[in-house]
């Protein structure tokens, strides 16, 4: 995998002689596409979030997402699973406490580290959101032939597989959950 670093010398190496900024043509198709694709996908994200009627942010339920497949855990743990501070992970859980989704505890063997739990409403969110996600993604996946869905099945399959691998290289923990 080339790394940011690699293709920012590429690019002076092939600019080196000439005149001027380099000319950006755009990425390539494939890369477009997948961008595209990227859009798609968080438009279907945001629409199975609208189930909802605004109960909670996109922040907010990947927060719920992750916790709810970490079961009950440190907050140090779900800031870590979540790729981001602690105290960006505190003021989300303030709101989904708040909204009655998470619930707040002590771990049994140190009161001082602070635990969270997704709650049975917070479940029900969840449960709801993917709910609606597949309904959606159903009904794009339905105008596709069987063979087109089985195609882009196998793809989706191995990107996903191979962004888990780039991630676990570059030493995350992996894909967080959307």
């Amino acid at each position: 995998m080339k790394t940011i670093a690699a293709a920012t010398e590429t690019a002076q190496q092939n600019t080196r002689g000439q005149a001027g900024p380099v000319q950006r043509t755009g990425p390539r198709p494939d890369v477009a596409a997948f961008e595209r694709l990227t859009q798609a996908l968080v438009g279907v994200t945001a629409q199975s979030l609208d189930a909802l009627d605004g109960a909670v942010t996109v922040s907010q339920f990947r927060l719920l997402r992750t916790l709810d497949g970490l079961g009950r855990v440190p907050s140090s743990t779900l800031a870590a699973a979540l790729g981001t501070a602690a105290s960006s992970v505190t003021r989300l859980v303030d709101r989904l406490e708040a909204a009655g989704y998470v619930t707040r505890g002590t771990d049994v063997h140190s009161r001082s580290i602070v635990t969270v739990e997704v709650t049975p409403a917070g479940q029900d969110v969840v449960t709801a959101v993917l709910a609606r996600r597949h309904e959606l993604l159903e009904a794009v996946l339905d105008r596709m032939s069987a063979e087109e869905r089985a195609h882009a099945a196998t793809a989706a399959e191995g990107f996903v597989q191979l962004v888990g691998d780039a991630t676990v290289e570059a030493g995350a923990i992996g894909p967080v959950a959307l």
